[in-house]
């Protein structure tokens, strides 16, 4: 299995929620929209919206002015600005997403495959683009960005590859990012996130397993 194919890869065995890390980070962002399409829909069923119900329950968030998704979308966009340096053009975006593709409660569903088979395509095709030139852009961050946003343009932009199976994968991720209202910056700072912590996953994994060896 390749490395990218491990960022989404659910692990047979539970472990802690490592602050800064990809499952985190994909986490905060599920848990805005979730909590957009909660203040925006008025849903008031918590079981529709699971990571935003887990979210409260874990930080014993009250419910402001007995409506879902506002104390909610404020504390997770505030960790995510602060932890991972998102501004406030990328929270905008997000809105404007929700807003675009949510119009009724029976389009939540829809939102979430939508994403979902984004970010799957996205990071399937961006394991071609990137290759060893990631494994080098991981020594510094602002090589990183360059990398990954070349990548991101490559693949909203360009209409011929090599690959059959890059080009089905890059038209299907443009295909999504139309329908959602992304971006290519907020494609860009989306993976560029994704990519940093998978960094820092592959560090403490590392660290881990030398531990194991010296035991």
């Amino acid at each position: 299995m390749s490395f990218f194919a491990k960022l989404f890869k659910k692990n047979t065995e539970p472990e802690e929620n490592v602050k800064g890390s990809v499952e985190e980070f994909v986490s905060l962002i599920k848990v805005y929209y979730q909590a957009n399409i909660a203040a925006q829909l008025g849903v008031t069923n918590l079981t529709i919206l699971p990571d935003m119900k887990l979210f409260k329950q874990m930080l014993k968030i009250p419910t402001q002015n007995n409506k879902l998704g506002l104390a909610e979308r404020a504390r997770a966009r505030k960790v995510l600005a602060e932890d991972y340096g998102l501004g406030d053009a990328f929270f905008k975006e997000m809105d404007t997403s929700v807003k675009r593709v949510c119009k009724r409660a029976t389009d939540i569903q829809s939102y979430y495959l939508l994403f979902q088979g984004f970010t799957t395509d996205l990071f399937n095709v961006m394991s071609d683009l990137m290759g060893v030139k990631f494994r080098f852009s991981m020594i510094f961050k602002k090589m990183m960005y360059g990398a990954t946003a070349k990548a991101v343009h490559d693949i909203l932009t360009r209409s011929e590859w090599k690959e059959v199976s890059v080009q089905k994968l890059a038209w299907s991720v443009r295909k999504y990012a139309e329908t959602l209202g992304f971006s290519e910056r907020w494609v860009t700072d989306y993976a560029y996130n994704v990519l940093l912590m998978a960094r820092e996953d592959q560090k403490r994994e590392l660290k881990k397993n030398r531990g194991k060896k010296k035991a």
